[in-house]
């Protein structure tokens, strides 16, 4: 599917032309700068008991856009505020006038230290939580929210929650494994044990990291798993109240909630990506939800989309036109 006129269709950039170089593509660029606009620490103590506090970077435009909603990104697995891809949204938005909140997740990297629990694909709650607590002077024209890889997850399972009731204007997701279960299999095959291994060791490092708490066992359980799967199934699941990884994958995978989504939500997505499998893309019932705004391409990897035409990545414009124009 194309996105809506005012962009052309996607086609890579040199020399980013297969879907792992579109993949790996942010770990080569350089970070963005976001001079001259300015940033400051916000934290949000979470009303959950556990004494948690999230952390998020409040960015502020130079030139401010009358009437422009503040805008949340949400990173994905073993990301923080200071991703690549964040920045990357974060500058454009920035330059168009908006003031940007770039949050960590519940011990994602600066929350870590503030945080003994854990962030995980389901926990739909902390955003919720988040929400209510954000002062009245940066909601006051409105949220928008873009949630990346497991972020955008998190964020469509959130949406479907709440249906229309949900206090945004809009929102977007790049990348989102739809299906847990079936993506975490697909990211487990051979040819992406590169990936896996990375990702699972970063896993691991953020999981024990200093601030957290957890118990020998589970730090035991932590650092012998030897897949993704395993760390869900051993940790994230009994910890979290999931009888299994598989049960924790059913109940939190996105497709379950995605037909009660009832804001304009934006679903990009590529074919290619090398960790999620297009099919699942190619399967959901986008006509069942008008809601929903699906922009599927045959390229772009996983959070790639470096195109033509532009430095910019071709799903940070589609994501700001959308915002702009629906």
């Amino acid at each position: 599917m194309s996105p809506r006129p005012e962009l052309p269709p996607f086609q890579p950039r040199f020399p980013w032309w297969t879907s792992d170089l579109q993949t790996i593509a942010n770990r080569f660029r350089g970070a963005d700068a976001l001079a001259p606009h300015t940033s400051e620490r916000l934290k949000f103590p979470l009303p959950d008991g556990t004494g948690d506090t999230l952390l998020a970077s409040l960015d502020r435009p130079a030139t401010p856009r009358p009437g422009a909603p503040l805008a949340i990104l949400i990173h994905g697995l073993t990301g923080a505020e200071d991703s690549r891809y964040v920045l990357s949204m974060a500058r454009l938005l920035l330059d168009r006038g908006s003031r940007v909140l770039r949050l960590n997740l519940r011990g994602a990297g600066p929350s870590r230290a503030v945080c003994g629990q854990h962030y995980y694909a389901g926990r739909s709650q902390d955003f919720r939580a988040l929400l209510t607590v954000l002062p009245k002077e940066l909601t006051a024209d409105g949220v928008v929210a873009v949630g990346y890889s497991l972020g955008g997850a998190m964020l469509l399972k959130y949406l479907g929650e709440e249906g229309k009731a949900a206090p945004l204007l809009a929102a977007a997701s790049v990348s989102a494994p739809i299906d847990l279960a079936v993506t975490c299999r697909y990211m487990m095959r051979r040819r992406n044990r590169l990936y896996h291994r990375y990702i699972l060791d970063q896993m691991k490092v953020e999981a024990t990291g200093d601030g957290a708490v957890v118990s020998a066992a589970e730090r035991a359980a932590i650092m012998g798993s030897s897949t993704v799967w395993d760390y869900d199934d051993f940790f994230i699941a009994p910890r979290y109240g999931f009888a299994s990884a598989e049960d924790y994958y059913e109940r939190c995978r996105p497709t379950r909630f995605m037909g009660g989504i009832g804001i304009p939500t934006l679903v990009l997505a590529s074919f290619d990506d090398p960790w999620i499998p297009g099919a699942l893309y190619r399967a959901y019932d986008w006509a069942g939800n008008p809601s929903l705004s699906p922009v599927l391409t045959d390229q772009g990897g996983h959070v790639g989309f470096h195109g033509t035409g532009s430095r910019q990545p071709w799903s940070d414009l589609v994501v700001a036109r959308f915002f702009e124009h629906g």
